[in-house]
């Protein structure tokens, strides 16, 4: 089952690799950008597997990307690589993160990560960087808290949908934003198998779309070895009036080394439903993962997602394994 899993997994990583090479080459997307974009939020190969609910059941990295209170419900010690293409509207995204989840002996739990991505190199031609650090803390052994500050900045070198215009046109030879935002998450545990997360998204609401404001609440279920998530995530900047977002999905692990992945997403905004899946091989000392989405309606696009994690510490799925109080 092992070597099945891993060979999976290679070839995966193989398509998804042959894919960004297709896009790079392309003609410029035919996708609206807010499509690619996808609300400048970054995906682990998790995240991108389970619809993007995982607001309530992430731990380690994918925590920090999504709910920083999260860091500090589990003992984990994450260090991520990961990649993500998205071959219609040609995108791709590199980068990763370090969780430590006990550096102090209150439990305090801590992490830094960043992504560098590129957007529609032959249109809209925009580039920009992601670097983030975060903070997370129990509170009266139930209640997990965090927040992380967010350095963005943009450069757009090409012609928006709008053409040569102020609000499309691009700046070319200067960034378009450079700029500091933070997100804050707070997860309650009444028991240990069951969450209730709210998150904020860019709290000092930057006077741009690509950097939207969102709020969050999520609810989940899990164990060590099964984790059922759901999110509603408000936003209002993107096209001009409030639009929401629903994303659900879980995970199993099985024999303790296969992990099955699969969810749902229906996003107001850009009138688009998507299921994705992946598959992940866990080992004590290591995960790798590979995910995909696709849209079954409005726009048609891909999200090919891949990752390798190294684990310091390792406690399968991350509900009820050592909670770190």
């Amino acid at each position: 089952m092992r070597l099945r899993a891993l060979r999976f997994l290679a070839t995966a990583a193989s398509l998804a690799t042959f894919a960004w090479a297709q896009a790079a080459a392309a003609d410029p997307s035919a996708l609206p950008p807010e499509v690619g974009y996808n609300y400048g939020e970054v995906e682990t190969p998790r995240m991108t597997a389970v619809g993007g609910a995982t607001r309530a059941t992430g731990i380690g990295t994918t925590a920090l990307f999504s709910n920083p209170a999260n860091m500090a419900a589990a003992q984990v010690y994450h260090v991520t690589a990961m990649a993500q293409i998205h071959p219609e509207a040609a995108r791709q995204s590199y980068g990763g993160g370090i969780v430590d989840s006990v550096i102090s002996s209150s439990g305090v739990a801590g992490g830094v990560g960043g992504l560098w991505n590129q957007q529609d190199p032959e249109g809209v031609n925009r580039e920009w960087t992601d670097f983030r650090a975060a903070l997370a803390m129990p509170i009266a052994d139930v209640l997990f808290v965090g927040a992380s500050g967010r350095a963005f900045a943009m450069s757009q070198r090409g012609l928006g949908p709008l053409g040569q215009s102020y609000v499309s046109g691009g700046i070319p030879d200067s960034s378009i934003i450079n700029t500091f935002t933070f997100d804050m998450g707070a997860t309650l545990r009444p028991v240990p198998e069951f969450s209730i997360a709210l998150v904020g998204h860019n709290l000092t609401n930057p006077d741009t779309a690509l950097l939207p404001l969102m709020g969050a609440v999520a609810l989940g279920a899990h164990t060590k070895d099964f984790a059922l998530g759901a999110d509603a995530v408000l936003e209002s900047r993107t096209f001009g009036e409030a639009m929401v977002r629903f994303q659900g999905g879980g995970e199993v692990l099985i024999a303790d080394v296969l992990t099955l992945r699969a969810g749902y997403r229906f996003d107001q905004g850009l009138a688009t439903q998507a299921l994705s899946g992946g598959l992940g091989y866990v080992d004590r000392r290591f995960s790798v993962d590979a995910s995909v989405r696709r849209s079954v309606v409005g726009y048609e696009y891909t999200a090919i997602s891949f990752g390798f994690t190294l684990h310091i510490e390792a406690l399968g799925l991350g509900a009820e394994a050592e909670p770190n109080y």
